[in-house]
């Protein structure tokens, strides 16, 4: 059998097309490997959010294509997910070695592109579409990684254009799901043993928003997916602020197999950047929304996202994004300095740009100011007795430790010479460091 090898690179979302473009390369005989000099197809599937992101794409690529120069001519390259989408067939000029790109649109058209390529064609796939291809996936299988949380696609595309994301120039209009197509991948997951289901969009909480035929919202799906039969749990990301709605806090608080988790996005917490981010509330609406969350749902974590050094934001600007850390007891916040990126807004105000130094001295103390909220949040469960769901099983420093999460997503290593992977257990939080949480079983 021919192999191939794919490196996912970036969000959730590519690691869900990984798997899906996996399970057609099966449905054709292709077999996985994870060593790629074993491969006869190499595929990087790409994330352009950042530049760094970007470039470790094309670093990986020449790797690939020094290979193919120097004897292996048989191997055959591509390149899929965001870069991809982007760059379409100027690829083709800068990596010559390229047998195909494909967009984040036309991930089904993979089949046909093998052939292509076989027969000696070089391929470029990257129309835009805005429709979702459902149709499409009913004919192949997803070869998931064998874990404990099964990602599912439910929305794809971004309606926002906020400044500083490429996302609604790479994976186009937001297009949902059919509910019908969702719950079947569900239900599939949970039959091959999978233990969480983790519902993905760019604005997950949009869900149903396109629909022409019926009012169906994210609320409705997490009751139907609540609904199917067997112990396993449901979250969803990534949510945007003002799209969270009262029956959408409701519904999570009310069902039983969806978690105490929600990931919110804040990018700043200053309101003249995030007018300029294009981002569609104030710091007042967003402390409105987390805190209405908070009294409802318990033992809620509630995480976010911000940004460092976005073009024009001064000193003050910058102070107001690591109180809001403090006042919204966040529990913890993925964080990055700015980066421009082409065809987006804020990449031609070139004159307001912060220096890479400046950018790079204010993310360290965004990263500080993360770990302070990481650890208070942590240091509150010590005592309590906690439901996790066990993720993996290893020997560090000479002990063997079980790794999983809790309901509200916080990591625990627990002591343990049995394998529980996959299994709920109880665990009685003895401590915490600033990233995780440490515990014996019960």
């Amino acid at each position: 059998m021919p192999k191939v090898y794919i490196e996912t690179m970036g969000c959730q979302m590519n690691k869900s097309d990984t798997e899906r473009m996996l399970g057609m390369l099966e449905h054709f005989g292709y077999e996985e490997t994870k060593e790629p000099k074993e491969a006869d197809l190499l595929m990087v599937n790409t994330c352009s959010i950042r530049q760094l992101s970007e470039d470790k794409a094309f670093s990986t690529l020449g790797t690939w294509g020094k290979w193919k120069k120097e004897g292996k001519s048989h191997i055959k390259i591509g390149i899929c997910g965001c870069v991809a989408q982007q760059k379409a067939e100027s690829v083709f000029k800068r990596a010559n070695y390229v047998d195909f790109v494909l967009g984040t649109h036309k991930i089904y058209s993979l089949p046909d592109i093998i052939k292509r390529i076989n027969n000696g064609e070089k391929v470029c796939e990257c129309t835009e579409t805005n429709k979702s291809e459902d149709e499409k996936a009913k004919e192949y299988s997803i070869d998931r990684v064998k874990a404990v949380n099964a990602w599912i696609p439910i929305t794809e595309g971004c309606n926002n254009f906020c400044t500083y994301c490429i996302v609604p120039y790479t994976r186009g209009r937001e297009r949902s799901r059919q509910p019908e197509t969702i719950i079947k991948e569900a239900k599939d997951a949970i039959k091959d043993g999978f233990k969480e289901i983790t519902l993905l969009g760019q604005n997950v909480d949009s869900y149903g928003k396109d629909f022409e035929d019926k009012n169906y919202r994210l609320a409705d799906l997490l009751k139907e997916l609540n609904s199917i039969e067997g112990k396993f749990r449901i979250r969803f990301v990534t949510s945007y602020p003002t799209d969270i709605t009262d029956e959408l806090i409701a519904t999570a608080k009310e069902l039983d197999k969806v978690c105490e988790y929600f990931h919110i996005p804040m990018q700043s917490g200053n309101d003249t950047v995030l007018k300029r981010m294009n981002r569609r509330y104030n710091r007042e609406t967003y402390s409105k929304i987390v805190n209405k969350i908070r009294t409802q749902i318990p033992d809620v974590t509630i995480t976010s996202d911000f940004i460092a050094g976005f073009p024009g934001e001064t000193e003050e600007q910058f102070i107001d994004t690591l109180s809001a850390i403090d006042e919204f007891e966040l529990d913890y916040s993925n964080t990055a300095a700015y980066s421009p990126r082409e065809k987006t807004v804020a990449a031609r105000w070139v004159d307001e740009f912060i220096s890479e130094e400046e950018k790079t001295e204010r993310l360290a103390r965004l990263n500080d100011k993360v770990k302070e909220g990481c650890l208070k949040s942590n240091k509150k469960f010590i005592g309590r007795v906690m439901e996790v769901l066990i993720e993996s099983f290893e020997k560090h420093k000479g002990t063997n430790i079980v790794t999983g999460r809790t309901r509200n997503n916080k990591l625990v290593h627990i002591p343990s010479d049995k394998d529980l992977t996959g299994e709920f257990v109880n665990v009685k939080i003895t401590g915490c460091k600033t990233w995780y949480l440490n515990g014996e079983l019960t």
